[in-house]
């Protein structure tokens, strides 16, 4: 490494000597205490399993279509602790991880799926102000953004393709003038602003505020209970837990990236961490040196993709690049602190924004998030109709996940909907092979796909062969 190369490496690394090895968002003073754990045996009509987005929205849209329904909600350490209060606060209305993906998956729904979506982001919005959660949500929408010149024609060509297909509404083409308009980095060549179809929010607030809510209306919520096995029991199921047990007429399942309680489900998911950095708060100054007075969340373009937002105190949320898959799918604590991502993307960050050199960043952390090969979540039921379950949401599940929770209760009712006939509904994705063939697998992706962000956007042999079977794949 040349002597300029390793001053820049050492300035970028200083800036992260007090970063603390925690989520930005879980450190809240707000957070709330815990719910007690489950003691003894309960009974209810529906059982939801999971304290994240998944489980919370299927708990509160249980209550709001029937108040009388007796709901109880199982979390085996504390509501939001996982995924949930570790993302970026990207809130999308895309159902699909994207319309990329949804448009090669599901050419014929595309536009249903991207009006429910629309629906369901407009639902969300509706359901964060009627119970009152305060969770700093702010429908700024979200720029991709070209870093490359190949990306930006790609950009350019795709916003065509959009306009062509009837899809590109609110959906803006910016050059590289109108781009660094918005926010100012001498890397951008280019950008697509979708001005409503996503928000940002703090994620921590939102699972916390969903939590209050489901109190409120009745759900039992148990904290620190782990749900152990699932098993028939009479006309419904049972669920063991350490201290207890819950009988249920229906159970919902949204566990995500941890083990499915039906081991037929583990197959088409594996976990991959992802991480961020969180800047301390940017001065007036500093802030105006980058624009970004709009308040976009952004993305850039490559296959090994950043993403970056401002929080509601204007520090920078940097994520993204590294996808790190362990052999075994195994989740772990000690996998979600990766102090040579943070390095690396402490560099990237300097290299989008040199006007902000010397700022510091004071939170660096990891999390799991549950992936399948089609990059978008799938359903099904299980136990003639009893248990319903939601998984693969791979990143984009702030938003989605609410969409989700309304099919696993139309499943749970037997009901026929415009959610359960969709054919993103009624499939599923491809399953993972078994180890050593999943990790191998994985990793010759991410390096094909390194190199193809190396070298013009070529896809090789391997890539286009994945993208035949409908399993590309990005960090």
């Amino acid at each position: 490494m040349a002597p300029s190369a390793m001053s820049r490496q050492a300035d970028w690394t200083k800036s992260l000597s007090e970063a603390q090895p925690v989520p930005y968002w879980l450190e809240d003073p707000g957070k709330p205490h815990p719910e007690p754990a489950l003691t003894g045996a309960d009974t209810c009509d529906l059982l939801v399993v999971g304290g994240g987005y998944s489980g919370l929205w299927t708990a509160l849209n249980a209550k709001e279509r029937d108040p009388g329904r007796d709901v109880v909600l199982l979390e085996g350490h504390e509501v939001g602790w996982a995924a949930s209060g570790r993302n970026g606060g990207f809130c999308a209305a895309s159902l699909t991880h994207g319309l990329p993906n949804g448009l090669a998956r599901w050419p014929e729904e595309i536009h249903q799926l991207q009006e429910l979506g629309r629906r369901n982001l407009d639902g969300f919005e509706a359901a964060v102000a009627r119970h009152g959660i305060d969770c700093e949500f702010e429908r700024t929408g979200e720029i991709d953004v070209a870093t490359e010149t190949y990306q930006a024609w790609e950009l350019r060509d795709w916003h065509k393709e959009l306009e062509q297909k009837g899809l590109a509404d609110d959906i803006e083409f910016l050059d590289a003038d109108a781009v660094r308009a918005q926010v100012a980095s001498p890397t951008f060549e280019a950008g697509l602003w979708d001005r409503r179809g996503v928000a940002m929010l703090h994620p921590a607030k939102l699972a916390w505020g969903l939590k209050q809510a489901c109190l409120a209306l009745g759900v039992r919520v148990y904290e620190h209970t782990p749900a152990l096995d699932l098993k028939a029991y009479g006309a419904g199921m049972a669920v063991r837990t350490p201290y207890g047990s819950v009988r249920a007429r229906r159970v919902a399942l949204g566990t995500n990236i941890f083990p499915n309680l039906l081991k037929r489900v583990r197959a088409y998911t594996v976990p991959v961490y992802d991480y961020a950095l969180m800047t301390e708060p940017l001065t007036a100054e500093q802030l105006g040196a980058i624009g970004w007075k709009n308040r976009q969340g952004l993305g850039d373009s490559a296959n090994q993709f950043h993403y970056f937002r401002l929080s509601a105190d204007n520090r920078v949320l940097w994520g993204g690049y590294d996808a790190i898959h362990h052999y075994g799918g195994r989740v772990r604590r000690e996998y979600d602190d990766r102090p040579e991502t943070y390095a690396k993307l402490a560099g990237h960050f300097f290299t989008c924004f040199p006007q902000l050199e010397g700022v510091r960043f004071t939170h660096a952390w990891g999390g799991a998030i549950d992936t399948c090969s089609r990059f978008s979540a799938f359903f099904g039921t299980a136990h003639q109709g009893r248990v319903a379950y939601a998984a693969g949401y791979t990143g984009l599940g702030v938003g989605a996940t609410r969409f989700g929770a309304d099919v696993m209760l139309d499943l749970l009712a037997g009901e026929e909907t415009e959610r359960t006939r969709l054919e993103m509904v009624r499939k599923k994705p491809l399953p993972f092979p078994p180890e050593p063939f999943a990790w191998t697998g994985i990793a010759l992706t991410k390096w094909s796909l390194a190199r193809a962000d190396a070298h013009g956007g070529h896809r090789n042999l391997w890539l286009r062969a994945m993208d035949r079977l409908g399993l590309g794949f990005d960090s």
